[in-house]
């Protein structure tokens, strides 16, 4: 750290704290030239307001913080200075992930205790649950998805880790799949389902088409052939327009629009829609493009963690 921000840190903390400290004590002093008790000359709707000084419990406490924050500096540091006990972040320094767990690698090779305290943690957890989690994995995703016990396992880590994008029910969210179904963009076998979490998945990614297509009339024509596939009411005579210019989307949705899932490419034709199937939203999903991806698990979960919870996704669209 440089000298800079050195006495950068240590005006602006201390002279937070002494600030607090002379504005309390400010406060504790009557500055009103009337008598404590006695009223102030002001009421409103019957409340007439005293000169009453701050309750003593609130003062002390508040004392009492900065008594204490000064003595957890004194111990543990304040800017470059390590304070008396030269604690320091076992992490210091390291700018990326990877280097944290390189670091990580090498200590436990060592046998050093310089691990920061989720090392530690998971380290403790990997010798209570390791073996739960190896038993597990030894059996197929099948067989998981029939046990209750399993099954538990895998809803927990799933809403730890998934559930930000695809709800804590599954049921997914504008621009994130619904796993609870049927409907699979690249398919649904427990291999498969495996295969998504552990490497993730980014789309080859729909382009934009508003000038291939000749403008917004073109959006509009093929928007509707889009919609009449589904079996809701279109224009017949823009659907018709647009069922010509489809052609040039049959290269990853097919010819008969019912989608390509070594692409990713969504099924057109049974009214499930991953951005939304309102008129506007497809319409915008053609002129502008989309581009989903995925992220991989396998370095953040592990395998072990990651066949239980394709055995929990697995079981949510077999009932």
């Amino acid at each position: 750290m440089s000298s800079f921000w050195n006495i950068w840190i240590w005006v602006l903390t201390l002279g937070s704290l002494v600030g607090c400290f002379l504005l309390l004590r400010w406060c504790l002093n009557d500055h009103t030239g009337v008598k404590e008790g006695e009223s102030m000359g002001h009421s409103f709707d019957g409340i007439e307001e005293l000169n009453n000084p701050l309750p003593k419990w609130w003062s002390t406490f508040f004392l009492c913080t900065i008594v204490w924050a000064f003595g957890y500096l004194s111990l543990y540091g304040l800017g470059g200075w390590g304070g008396l006990l030269g604690w320091k972040s076992s992490n210091q320094g390291i700018l990326s992930l990877a280097e944290s767990k390189a670091k990580t690698v090498a200590s436990l090779a060592e046998g050093s205790a310089f691990l920061v305290q989720y090392d530690r943690e998971m380290a403790q957890a990997d010798a209570k649950y390791g073996p739960i989690f190896a038993a597990y994995a030894a059996r197929s995703i099948e067989d998981l998805a029939t046990d209750e016990q399993a099954l538990k396992v895998g809803q927990r880590i799933f809403i730890q880790n998934c559930s930000q994008c695809h709800g804590s029910d599954a049921h997914g969210t504008t621009g994130f799949p619904n796993l609870a179904d049927k409907d699979w963009l690249y398919g649904g076998s427990p291999a498969t389902i495996k295969e998504s979490i552990m490497n993730g998945r980014k789309s080859s990614g729909m382009m934009a088409w508003l000038g291939a297509l000749g403008g917004e009339q073109g959006v509009k024509e093929v928007a509707a052939y889009v919609i009449s596939l589904s079996g809701r009411s279109v224009d017949p005579e823009l659907a018709k327009a647009g069922q010509g210019k489809f052609a040039l989307c049959a290269g990853c949705h097919g010819t008969e629009g019912k989608g390509n899932i070594a692409l990713g490419a969504p099924n057109l034709t049974d009214n499930i829609w991953l951005y939304g199937g309102s008129k506007r939203v497809i319409e915008e999903s053609i002129r502008n493009g989309r581009a989903g991806v995925m992220p991989a698990w396998k370095d953040i979960l592990g395998e072990e963690k990651v066949h239980l919870v394709s055995a929990y996704v697995y079981s949510l669209s077999q009932d």
